[in-house]
């Protein structure tokens, strides 16, 4: 069977490109194991200034506009809603923390994302100086990986089964099992360590474990930021997180990860001290040395790609990616510099 795109991996990455690629009427089969992957467990989080020293992230001015019309575009086609916007209360927890608010409040480059936070009653529940953080929120991802799985099944555009490295023909054409496509996207997020062409790759994966929680708040309208996160999803019901535990790639929930949750919160949020959790997941962000993706072709087989290593902020990066690499498959475009894989041709990639 002849078609465009052959991608191994149905997380974001690879679902997201699955549907920039079918918009543009590209055939395109997806092939998933079916296990549970990152994205499922992420909790899709898109905020643009983030870190201890609240940097605007880079290339906001393309990614957000990019990422908020995807998931309209998603959410017309499936009349569901699965960006979730939301603003964001961050806890500033120390005299540097304060002072660096008051220097980007006073950055015009940042007005669109940061104002002050004025209410200082002890109705608020908030013991501590903070910041107002816009253009924030959270990707429902599961629920949206779930359908667009059923997209792609419905459109006989998916394949539940593990791709068999050993079985794929690069010469004298791309071939695996009955489908000769033009081109074979890898989207396999950590799992990308073992792929044979890719996995010379500098992956650096990282453990995250979130809580779904309840307990006695009433549901703000907001997310709060304290160093880890509290998202809101209904009345007394929350999540957690996320812990980041570098080089860990097991995906069993730990009792060390829930304990260090559970006191940052309390810490913070006193009343908050009774919670009950409902449940513990884990996953393994598929992060980079460099903390780039790695997009791009194989330096000796070009019809061979990798779509991969967005991290915690996938959400928020697929989308302008995507775009960006359906252009490069098409030869209207090269991947941007920051995340070509051509990088690492001097270094990573075995003569």
């Amino acid at each position: 069977m002849r078609i465009d795109v052959l991608i191994v991996g149905q997380g974001l990455a690879g679902s997201l490109l699955a549907w920039t690629l079918m918009r543009q009427n590209q055939r395109v089969m997806v092939i998933d194991n079916g296990n549970e992957n990152a994205s499922q467990v992420a909790a899709g989080l898109i905020n643009p200034v983030t870190g201890q020293r609240l940097v605007k992230s880079a290339e906001i001015d393309e990614l957000l506009p990019s990422a908020m019309q995807c998931y309209r575009r998603l959410s017309e086609a499936f009349q569901q809603r699965f960006f979730v916007e939301l603003p964001m209360l961050r806890l500033l927890k120390n005299a540097r923390e304060r002072r660096l608010a008051e220097q980007r409040l006073k950055q015009p480059e940042y007005q669109a994302f940061l104002t002050s936070y004025t209410d200082k009653s002890s109705a608020s529940g908030i013991p501590h100086a903070a910041l107002w953080q816009r253009q924030t929120g959270y990707l429902q991802t599961g629920l949206l990986l779930s359908r667009l799985r059923e997209f792609f099944i419905a459109n006989a555009s998916y394949r539940r089964d593990s791709f068999d490295y050993d079985g794929l023909m690069l010469r004298p054409e791309l071939a695996w099992r009955e489908f000769t496509p033009r081109h074979l996207v890898f989207c396999e997020g950590h799992h990308g360590r073992q792929n044979p062409w890719f996995g010379g790759l500098p992956f650096q994966p990282a453990k995250g474990e979130i809580l779904s929680c309840r307990g006695p708040l009433n549901r703000p309208e907001h997310i709060i930021n304290f160093g880890h996160w509290l998202i809101p999803t209904e009345t007394q019901h929350f999540k957690l997180g996320a812990t980041f535990e570098p080089g860990i790639t097991d995906t069993q929930p730990s009792a060390r990860a829930r304990r260090v949750l559970l006191q940052s919160l309390t810490a913070v949020l006193p009343d908050l001290q009774v919670v009950e959790v409902l449940s513990q997941q884990a996953g393994i962000r598929p992060t980079t040395l460099d903390k780039q993706p790695f997009v791009g072709s194989h330096p000796r087989h070009a019809n061979l790609h990798i779509f991969n290593g967005f991290g915690a902020k996938g959400s928020l990066a697929i989308p302008w990616h995507a775009e960006r690499f359906v252009a490069a498959l098409r030869r209207q475009a090269l991947p941007p510099a920051s995340a070509n894989i051509q990088r690492y041709y001097a270094t990573h990639f075995p003569a």
